[in-house]
Parts: structure tokens; C-alpha cells; sequence
């Protein structure tokens, strides 16, 4: 913040800045802020530049591109976070499935008529198995 005002306060004092001409012994035309005997002073006026209709379509045409640039890319940004997020939420619940595997017990499905049909050691195994390739696959 300091810089600010400092760089502030310093603008004007640029702005008004003296310049100098002068011509040496030898011949040599010189220009400084500070004055020698028999130096005069001149007056710089800042160049102002013109730009035609063509240079200012053509800039205009550039900001487009530029924004239209930056829209896809806050995007694509967007669009990569959701989909990291949607694939840690599946890689949370592959990992949830395969604890609760490891930690035992008995697995069963329900028939239509709501009886349950336990699941045997090779049914537990293949899904183990199938749960870790997907994490492999999927999760790192």
C-alpha cells in the first residue's frame, strides 16, 4: 500500500519534469534534467497515438477472441473439477464397498418374494476381486 501512494504522489512530479537542451564544445546536442549554463529549456508534449477504424476492429476483434478464450478455459476448469469430484465420490464409495468386504459377515439379495439368497465364498471373492480392478482401474 505504501508503494501506492508513493508511486501516486510521484506521478505528478514526472509529469512536470524540466528538460533541457543544450550544445557541448564540440558540437553535440545534449538533453538532461539539469541545466547547464546556458541551456534552454523545451517543451516535450507526450505522442499521442492515433488508431484508425481498422486498428480498432482488428482490437476489438483480438478482445473477443481473447475472452472468448478465457470463457473456455474457466470451462474446461470447471468442467475438469466436477468430474474429479464425481470420480473421488465413486472411488469413496469402491473403497467403502471393499472395507466392508474385508471385514466379513454374511452378503445375501433378496428374491421378489423377499427371500434372501447368501452369497458363497467364490461370490465374495469374484466381487473382492471385482471391487479391487475397479479401484486399480479407476482410482490410482
Amino acid at each position: 500500500m505504501r508503494h501506492l501512494l508513493f508511486c501516486v504522489l510521484l506521478l505528478p512530479g514526472l509529469a512536470a519534469a524540466e528538460i533541457y537542451r543544450w550544445t557541448d564544445a564540440q558540437g553535440r546536442v545534449h538533453f538532461g534534467e539539469r541545466p547547464p549554463a546556458g541551456a534552454e529549456q523545451i517543451e516535450v508534449k507526450p505522442q499521442v497515438v492515433e488508431r484508425d477504424d481498422a486498428t480498432r476492429e482488428r482490437e476489438a476483434r483480438a478482445a473477443k477472441v481473447f475472452d472468448a478464450r478465457r470463457q473456455e478455459q474457466a470451462q474446461a476448469t470447471s468442467e475438469a473439477a466436477e468430474q474429479r469430484a464425481r470420480r473421488d465420490k465413486e472411488c469413496r464409495r469402491l473403497r467403502s464397498d471393499l472395507a466392508q468386504i474385508e471385514r466379513g459377515g454374511r452378503y445375501f439379495t433378496e428374491t421378489a418374494q423377499g427371500e434372501r439368497v447368501y452369497y458363497s465364498d467364490d461370490e465374495i471373492a469374484t466381487a473382492r476381486r471385482r471391487l479391487q480392478a475397479q479401484i486399480t482401474e479407476r482410482c490410482g
